[in-house]
């Protein structure tokens, strides 16, 4: 090989070995930028608040007795009627309250061969219902059902389908506040997160928000709820 070349060679030689030093240089402080870059911390935040329900679902079971079906329903629509008395007397408006198809029982057709008689045959049952947003008025009725048996009706209940409802529909009201409150909640504990670690807090990287929850504030005032969001949020950290 002419001496020229021999010297071309290992000239090119040595631009290769320090072209491909250089650029694995490049390569490994960007890849330590860039593992810089991608340090994170994910924290949650909480935003909680307690509202009034705004609508009540109040259902008023009452049964009759008798052997007598033409007695048993003049009962029942007697009872019913002093039922709507009653409430329209206590502030409800008549367009809150509706009543349920009456539900008969023969206790004797459900017998089974029993020689032991009922003393009454038929059992009739019927729900008149209050769907009111006027809450407080409702509950000062429902402390005054005792009125009601003093006038010989016989209220029933206990059971799911005849339980008290409060419901809370003006969710779309205040999210966006609790949103927000719950975010900048998050911001707080990944900013103190940051400074115990000596880090910078940066920008989101990713946000998701939780889902709502509505629940009774305690058994004894479930007129009141509890709202609940928790905010999941990752932000980035630099030195």
């Amino acid at each position: 090989m002419p001496e020229n070349s021999k010297v071309s060679a290992f000239v090119l030689g040595i631009f290769i070995f320090f072209g491909l030093g250089s650029l694995g240089y490049l390569l490994g402080s960007s890849a330590i930028k860039f593992k810089g870059f991608e340090r994170t911390v994910t924290v949650k935040g909480l935003a909680e608040k307690e509202h009034k329900a705004n609508i009540v679902i109040w259902p008023i079971q009452f049964t009759t007795v008798g052997n007598n079906l033409e007695e048993i329903y003049s009962a029942i629509d007697g009872n019913a009627a002093e039922i709507k008395r009653f409430l329209v007397g206590k502030g409800i408006n008549e367009k809150e309250i509706s009543f349920g198809t009456p539900s008969l029982t023969d206790k004797l057709a459900q017998q089974y061969g029993s020689q032991e008689r009922p003393e009454f045959r038929y059992l009739a049952t019927q729900t008149v219902t209050v769907y009111s947003q006027n809450i407080n008025t409702a509950r000062v009725a429902m402390n005054s059902l005792s009125e009601l048996g003093k006038k010989g009706i016989v209220l029933s209940g206990g059971d799911y389908q005849t339980q008290t409802e409060y419901l809370f529909t003006k969710l779309n009201e205040i999210k966006p506040a609790m949103i927000e409150e719950a975010t900048r909640n998050a911001r707080e504990v990944a900013e103190k997160f940051a400074s115990d670690s000596n880090s910078t807090l940066g920008k989101i990287k990713r946000a998701s928000q939780g889902q709502f929850s509505i629940e009774d504030r305690d058994k004894n005032n479930p007129h009141i709820k509890k709202i609940r969001v928790v905010s999941t949020v990752e932000y980035y950290l630099s030195d």
